[in-house]
């Protein structure tokens, strides 16, 4: 007798399902992209009619009046659009000014923002009830695949960031060298343009840099990531961050360099971390006043520092302080502020070797409550979320710590078994429906699909993806599986998501960052080579258009990138009659098929073509 043929029935039926639900949907829900002419008025703007989602069913066209008007598709574009099913075009380019668009970050809406506080360069996305631009973002002409890993943390193309003006500015101290078509990244800084490496050996005479109680670091006006770069040899994950400003691209250059980065500045709003998530804190010469507003920066740096973590700072007043001891009575004053604002924090001075400064923030605060009760000012705060941060803003007081003293502090273990380790955050049971075995069978999961992942699109072996992103992290166990390989990872988690799991993924020696899929991620475009997006859309079903989703990931996807998205497959139907319009080639991959009951996949791999 021939075995029953049942599973190879199943898998044809499942595919045969899969094609009858996207012509169906492509039929009745999806209405065609098409660009009205202009040939009778010169200056009409042509309009794009986007598909209408059936959970957003009142869609208007987009507004993108604050740019030029969208191009009329090509030839190729028409030409394949006419080949296909008369029902499906495709999503056209952006003009070519928004190669490098930054949605939330666009200088041409900062201005009409204040100066005070530097707000003009916090995040301001375009209002929701505005229409968002729909058209896919171009790379730049003469755009090549980047340098691989670890080439690429002392080499990018000129023309993937075509901006000359950092190595101008800064030619004297070495941050970055234009040398024919290619940049060159020598390790130099402000406060170290001889190179890096004897900056860090004044810090590792101090702190122990290599022993894996320092993992993660937050370092303040990154530049070009040269600092976090080096603290790599250390197994020492840095989350370099910087504003957009006239430097022009310094979180590009650190992304194009395969190092962790993302736009910020500490100006109104809390950065986007939870409380208690990174062990060191780092500023050279990072041009923030932090004495300004009594102190509320470096309030805000305590809130994300750990206890017992610490603060290392160079340049002035600290630097001339350590150099000489003759301060101007203008540099004595700034020096007096900012010791002041440390004894109010409760900080101890731990070392002062040129050209750095370093305090160390206490474990608890049983000593500092009887300090604080005889100053006015500040006091800890008393209410609200320590972890809460997104859009919220920064408060004049100190974020308080568990009332336990040394003796009784919980034990922390060094990296790496902290990746693996139950965090605190969960054994105290604070993160409600996660428990220390629905931890470890989470980690388990994580490590088997991934494996799984590896079957269909060959990226842990090849080595041709160094930045990915999480879309939705959980508990960082897709990051902690990829800890073995040469990548490293962003760990998104929406920032209403209960219970806040940001915590547990600091607590494991990873980074991430809060954030809202209904607008765009604080990047610059082509800064990810994959993207993992685990239960995104359903996430957003009823929050905002998935068509914008997409083309967000669209824009910080690099060119020969790849996308993995894990959903329902209702779900995942819509989204892959809406990759196929950006023709990006997506294959279905069933529960059958990936054996795991958590979900239907999708992948998109644009290196094949």
């Amino acid at each position: 007798m021939n075995p029953s043929p049942k599973p190879y029935s199943k898998r044809i039926f499942f595919f045969i399902l899969v094609l009858l639900f996207s012509l169906y949907y492509i039929l009745t829900t999806i209405k065609t992209i098409t660009i009205t002419s202009s040939s009778q008025d010169p200056h009409h703007h042509p309009q794009l009619q986007e598909p209408s989602i059936s959970h957003h069913s009142s869609l208007q066209e987009p507004s993108i009046s604050h740019h030029s008007s969208l191009p009329e598709p090509s030839e190729n574009q028409q030409s394949s659009s006419s080949s296909s099913s008369s029902s499906l075009s495709y999503f056209p380019l952006c003009p070519k000014n928004f190669t490098n668009y930054l949605p939330c970050h666009d200088p041409s809406t900062a201005r009409q923002y204040s100066i005070e506080r530097h707000y003009r360069r916090e995040r301001h996305c375009p209002d929701s009830s505005q229409e968002k631009l729909r058209c896919l973002v171009p790379k730049p002409s003469g755009y090549k695949t980047p340098f691989p890993w670890p080439e690429s943390r002392n080499y990018a193309w000129f023309k993937n960031v075509p901006f000359k003006k950092l190595a101008e500015f800064k030619k004297t101290q070495n941050w970055v060298r234009l040398e024919g078509n290619r940049f060159v990244f020598p390790g130099g800084g402000t406060s170290f343009p001889g190179g890096v490496k004897d900056y860090v050996d004044v810090i590792m005479n101090v702190l122990p840099l290599a022993s894996g109680s320092i993992r993660t670091v937050l370092d303040v006006g990154c530049g070009v990531a040269s600092f976090g770069a080096f603290l790599l040899n250390h197994n020492i994950l840095t989350m370099s961050i910087a504003p957009r400003d006239i430097h022009e691209a310094q979180v590009q250059f650190a992304l194009e360099r395969g190092l962790p980065a993302m736009l910020g500045v500490l100006s109104t709003y809390k950065l986007p971390y939870p409380s208690q998530s990174f062990d060191m804190v780092h500023c050279s010469r990072c041009l923030v006043n932090w004495t300004a507003y009594d102190g509320l920066y470096l309030m805000e740096v305590d809130r994300v520092l750990r206890p017992d973590g610490y603060w290392v700072l160079s340049g002035p007043p600290v630097t001339s302080m350590v150099k000489s001891k003759n301060l101007k009575r203008d540099l004595q004053k700034e020096m007096e502020k900012l010791n002041n604002v440390f004894r109010s924090l409760c900080w101890e001075k731990i070392a002062e070797r040129y050209p750095v400064v370093i305090w160390r923030k206490p474990s608890n605060h049983l000593q500092c409550i009887h300090n604080l009760k005889a100053l006015k000012f500040p006091r800890f705060c008393s209410s609200g979320d320590p972890d809460s941060a997104w859009y919220r803003e920064m408060e004049p007081c100190i974020t308080p710590l568990p009332n336990v003293n040394d003796t009784h502090k919980s034990i922390l273990k060094n990296w790496p078994e902290t990746l693996n380790q139950t965090p605190q955050r969960i054994r105290t049971g604070s993160m409600h429906g996660v428990t220390i075995s629905s931890f470890k069978a989470d980690t388990n999961l994580w490590q088997r699909i991934v494996v799984y992942y590896d079957t269909k699109l060959k990226f842990l072996s090849n080595g041709k993806y160094r930045n990915i992103m999480d879309m939705n992290a959980g508990l960082g166990g897709f990051a902690a599986a990829l800890i073995k390989y040469p990548v490293w990872v962003m760990n998104v988690v929406p920032f209403d998501l209960k219970p806040n799991t940001l915590g547990v993924v600091f607590d494991r020696g990873l980074i991430g960052t809060y954030m809202n899929w209904c607008e765009a991620f604080s990047t610059y475009p082509r800064t990810y080579d994959l993207i993992h997006a685990n239960d995104v859309f359903s996430l957003y079903l009823d929050k905002c258009d998935m068509v914008d989703i997409l083309l967000e990931i669209q824009r910080i996807l690099r060119p020969e990138g790849a996308v993995i998205f894990k959903d329902r497959f209702d779900v995942l139907i819509k989204v892959k009659a809406i990759t196929d319009q950006m023709r990006w080639s997506g294959t279905l991959y069933s529960e059958e098929d990936n054996g795991f009951e958590h979900g239907t996949i999708l992948i998109v791999d644009n290196s094949v073509k």
